[in-house]
């Protein structure tokens, strides 16, 4: 769910009282160039906690800032195969100490949960020639292997 606009304390308050004054929802958004819906939860609020100001939001302050979050993000994608503990150290040099699972929690969050580069095989010739020698066994002198993996002249 994306952000939303916070509505201002003045807006919000002449929304309780023309809701005082026996106005319904749709009419006090029509005033005031707001969703019927919108009215209805202030409204509800108000019923329920007796104010209009926003209530604090529920857990501890994060750790990491926007901008170190963007940090590790951009270090992530530059370099997939960096470590937690890199970028933990990155972060105490930026003068924030933060824990490897606080690290893994940011990245999540950030569509990033298992960040390593794909192993690219090595297939050059003479690296297919050595796996298949350690895989069938000793080639005679003489023949060579193909880049199929098929062994010529045994068939």
């Amino acid at each position: 769910m994306g952000k939303t606009k916070e509505l201002s304390k003045d807006i919000r308050d002449k929304m309780v009282d023309l809701h005082k004054a026996g106005m319904g929802y749709r009419t006090i958004g029509k005033q005031l160039g707001e969703k019927a819906t919108t009215v209805g939860a202030i409204i509800r609020k108000w019923k329920k906690f007796k104010t209009t100001v926003n209530l604090p939001r529920s857990g501890p302050p994060c750790k990491i800032s926007p901008r170190g979050a963007s940090m590790i993000i951009r270090k992530v994608r530059d370099q997939p195969r960096t470590t937690r503990q890199d970028l933990v150290n990155d972060l105490k040099r930026a003068g924030t100490t933060v824990s490897k699972k606080t690290i893994s929690n940011t990245l999540r969050r950030h569509g990033l949960k298992s960040c390593s580069a794909g192993k690219v095989p090595l297939l050059k010739p003479a690296h297919v020639q050595a796996r298949l020698r350690s895989q069938v066994g000793p080639i005679p002198h003489g023949q060579d292997v193909e880049l199929t993996g098929i062994r010529a002249g045994l068939d």
